[in-house]
């Protein structure tokens, strides 16, 4: 990711710490939640190391081939998820936009992509439409609304919603920052 050195790092710093809260959700006791906390864990990962500026590190093509073959599994298996489960959708557009933006940073002329023109404008357009139209979506998802008879019933860490959806709402916000800038 290109752009002043304090948003990348901000943005490093929102993607790690998703992640590292996509791994404590992974102690549910609903295997499905579990899952979907490892698919989310990868791409909150993924999403810190593809941000870090490349004033600090610039990786290799060989490392952005990297990211592609992983993010290209990840999508056929979130693809093979879906059956199951719509929510593995989102995470088949998440897991594609990220191998998109590797395969674009391996086949940018310069040694480090990221000044503009990597990948396709159509396609990045509409990942960034998609993105966009679901971080507005997960952001009214947040707002508390009021329940009739007591709040809802102690849970841990890993089975919390809304810091489940707070999660995915940061990851979203995330992608929205890496796609503006390819």
């Amino acid at each position: 990711m290109h752009g002043p050195g304090s948003a990348a790092w901000l943005l490093v710093a929102l993607c790690a710490a998703t992640g590292a809260y996509c791994l404590l959700r992974m102690r549910s006791g609903v295997e499905e939640q579990r899952r979907a906390a490892g698919s989310e864990a990868l791409m909150g990962f993924g999403m810190a190391l593809m941000a870090i500026p490349a004033a600090v590190i610039t990786p290799p093509r060989a490392a952005w081939a990297l990211y592609a073959v992983v993010f290209g599994a990840a999508a056929l298996r979130a693809l093979w998820s879906s059956r199951s489960s719509a929510h593995h959708l989102h995470h088949l557009v998440g897991t594609f936009a990220m191998a998109y933006m590797a395969v674009g940073m391996a086949s940018a002329p310069s040694a480090h992509a990221g000044h503009g023109g990597a990948g396709a404008p159509l396609v990045t357009g509409l990942l960034l439409l998609y993105f966009a139209g679901y971080v507005l979506w997960s952001g009214v998802r947040l707002v508390p609304v009021a329940t009739a008879g007591g709040g809802p019933p102690a849970t841990g860490w890993g089975d919390r919603p809304e810091l489940a959806r707070a999660c995915r709402l940061s990851m979203g916000i995330g992608m929205v920052a890496m796609l503006l800038t390819m």
